[in-house]
């Protein structure tokens, strides 16, 4: 933020349910997210379905958040418009990505906009593909002989940790920086870089498809571009592109 301008306002996050299996499990996280004043909720892929019958009762009064519920086939598409985004895991998966706690998350997510934290399905947590979308990792420290936190109880937590976090402007700010790209800007920033990289037969090698484009993945969504810098990046890789053809 440049010295002197007014400060953003302040956007709660938005928080997104991964393929949840009960009704009555997002009924309760929507009552967790209403406690402490969120209320974009957003589902992807739920098992269910959606509506879901069992999620009014446990929901206790929270009819609105679920009532405005968003349904998605995919965690890019329910983060696109978002520009900073925490996924909740306490496993050690093959991303680079910074790690915070709730309460970092909160801090971080208060000088961001547009924010959002994923949480995956009840039994297995968000796999690899649903981490590689965001750009940090949230933890919550729990007991490490009993480490057993429910849908609710996780979205409870990381709630209230927005609800009680400071509202003073962050002590460091960058100059002549507006803020991140929303997250579906950079995934089209990804795609073609990928799709170029495909058509020079990049992925030829066998086995390194994979690993390649997670460590693309990596690159790209660690720095936190801008607008303008994924609009100059996607401008650099069209250039590069019809410089190749023409030379083909």
């Amino acid at each position: 933020m440049t010295p002197g301008a007014t400060p953003p306002a302040i956007i709660p996050p938005a928080i997104i349910l991964v393929r949840p299996q009960l009704g009555a499990n997002i009924g309760a996280a929507a009552r967790a997210m209403l406690n402490f004043g969120l209320t974009d909720l957003r589902l992807v892929a739920p098992r269910d379905g959606w509506p879901n019958p069992d999620a009014g009762p446990s929901a206790s009064g929270a009819d609105a958040v679920l009532a405005d519920a968003r349904v998605f086939a995919t965690v890019a598409e329910a983060v696109a418009d978002l520009t900073l985004v925490f996924a909740t895991t306490v496993r050690n998966r093959a991303l680079t990505r910074p790690v915070a706690t709730p309460a970092g998350a909160a801090a971080a997510m208060r000088a961001a906009g547009s924010s959002g934290i994923v949480f995956g399905p009840e039994r297995a947590g968000l796999l690899t593909d649903d981490l590689a979308v965001a750009h940090a990792i949230l933890t919550i420290p729990v007991n490490p002989d009993f480490g057993s936190l429910n849908l609710a109880q996780a979205v409870l937590v990381t709630a209230y940790e927005w609800f009680r976090a400071d509202d003073s402007t962050p002590a460091v700010a960058m100059a002549n920086y507006d803020g991140p790209a929303e997250h579906g800007e950079l995934e089209r920033l990804i795609a073609a870089i990928d799709d170029e990289l495909t058509a020079a037969n990049y992925y030829a090698i066998p086995g390194r498809a994979e690993a390649a484009r997670l460590t693309l993945r990596n690159l790209l969504t660690r720095p936190g571009f801008s607008d303008a810098e994924v609009r100059t990046l996607r401008g650099v890789v069209r250039t590069l592109a019809q410089r190749r053809r023409t030379r083909a």
